[in-house]
């Protein structure tokens, strides 16, 4: 009987779990938490307490694995945009602020905090027949065959007995996360680590979470970008049950306030005012919560030398700047290629399935560091290929200020749903032309390069 094992039972182990599903016996799923019927915050993600995304071309693919899923979290409470009323959205990206009025007929938008999406996901799997949970253990180590040619499956410890067991596989997938050991576990087996890209961005995150009735705010997301000489932001969602999430973020050192009211008055620098008035009177749900995130980093398994027997999913082959709301989509992405991979046998897997999964997250990828290294304050030296993408964007997004179809397909390709090569369309190009020409300054979008021009006007 053909087992496959997964380690880690967050959101990329269980799409991994719910893909293998189709072709194993029995897939078992390896987590350190419990993990409870109801949507609770979990030691294990602590990510999971900030702002969470789910890209259209994330909703896409989730369809895809669990088909009914999108209809049960809105009938569930999820908070859905779909792109009839652009006013709804307050869309600042590179100091432009996005068109405001007018309907897209492509934008679709699924907005809940992590844990609902994840106890959704996880109940879905749970029902899977042939998918079981060892959650309470922790992953000692991955066990290979003599030669070190095949991983063999791992060996776990439950976290209350200490007792520990060697669970057999026939495939091993590394959903751990960023702290994944599988490099390390590469080296004592005698293979080379996975070469790995990075970029420092020093993410600093602080999130609070907020109760506002849906009249308090005609708005159901928002969200400031950093720019050149200002590298914080903000974002504000709907999700379920009438809380909305605050996130406040700084990079390259930049660090966001730790008093509600100090977030309050960050806030004020950067959305409107209505907004950060309804955010004064809003009911807080829990303290502000902190999370820091050193650099996104791609190891690059797609061009190691690996034995067979074992892949990597999510954040233990690509971690992203979370700003950016890639990773869960990214983790659904990797679970189609794995899909599309197995389907056509087991074969040299880990190769055809690193060559696949990299082609979403070379997208994702770009998009991410491309933005990142646009900014002064993040060291690195942009490629003469990104700084020459970053101007046309630029100019695409100062188009998006008036055009909702330049928005639009800036969205479609933001949101991985559209090739990069999709903003090269004759019409986004000529908008990017009008919008260059017209443009004589600095952005007035931006809300901080607004303040600023209006106090030299002023005079104060």
């Amino acid at each position: 009987m053909a087992q496959a094992l997964v380690l880690g039972g967050s959101m990329a182990g269980l799409l991994a779990a719910r893909t293998l599903s189709d072709f194993y016996d029995t897939v078992t799923v390896v987590e350190r938490d419990d993990l409870p019927e109801t949507a609770v915050d979990r030691r294990g993600v602590p990510q999971g307490r900030h702002i969470h995304g789910l890209l259209l071309r994330g909703a896409h693919a989730l369809e895809d694995l669990l088909p009914g899923i999108l209809d049960e979290l809105v009938d569930g409470g999820a908070r859905v945009f779909d792109g009839q009323d652009l006013s709804q959205l307050y869309f600042c990206m590179n100091g432009h602020l996005a068109v405001r009025a007018g309907a897209s007929q492509r934008i679709r938008t699924y907005s809940a905090t992590r844990p609902f999406l994840e106890s959704h996901v996880r109940h879905r799997v749970r029902a899977i027949p042939n998918v079981t949970f060892a959650t309470n253990h922790d992953v000692v180590e991955l066990t290979a065959s003599p030669s070190g040619a095949r991983i063999t499956g791992a060996r776990v410890v439950d976290r209350g007995s200490r007792k520990q067991v060697d669970v057999s596989a026939a495939l091993v997938v590394d959903a751990t996360g960023r702290g994944s050991r599988t490099p390390t576990t590469l080296e004592r087996l005698g293979y080379q680590q996975p070469i790995e890209e990075r970029v420092t961005s020093d993410l600093v995150y602080r999130t609070q979470r907020l109760r506002m009735s849906p009249e308090s705010l005609n708005a159901q997301g928002l969200i400031v970008s950093p720019v050149p000489g200002r590298p914080t932001g903000i974002a504000l969602a709907a999700a379920e049950q009438d809380i909305w999430m605050l996130s406040a973020f700084g990079m390259a050192g930049a660090q966001p306030p730790t008093d509600f009211s100090e977030l309050c008055g960050f806030a004020e620098e950067l959305l409107p005012a209505q907004v950060a008035a309804a955010l004064r009177n809003s009911e807080r749900v829990g303290d502000i919560v902190f999370y820091r995130v050193p650099c996104s980093r791609w190891r690059r398994y797609d061009k190691a030398r690996l034995p067979e027997g074992l892949l990597v999913v999510g954040d233990a082959f690509c971690s992203f700047n979370p700003i950016y709301g890639q990773g869960m989509t990214v983790a659904a992405l990797h679970a189609l290629a794995m899909r599309d991979c197995l389907s056509s046998g087991t074969h040299d897997l880990a190769r055809r399935f690193f060559r696949a999964a990299a082609k979403p997250t070379r997208n994702a990828w770009r998009m991410a560091t491309g933005a990142d290294l646009s900014l002064p304050e993040i060291r690195g030296a942009p490629t003469l290929s990104t700084r020459l993408f970053n101007r046309y964007v630029d100019r695409v997004l100062a188009a998006a200020e008036h055009d909702v179809t330049a928005f639009e397909q800036f969205v479609l390709v933001a949101w991985l749903v559209d090739s990069p090569l999709s903003l090269l369309r004759p019409s986004i190009v000529g908008s990017a032309i009008m919008a260059h020409r017209r443009r004589t300054g600095p952005s007035a979008g931006d809300p901080a390069t607004t303040r600023k021009q209006r106090t030299l006007v002023d005079g104060h």
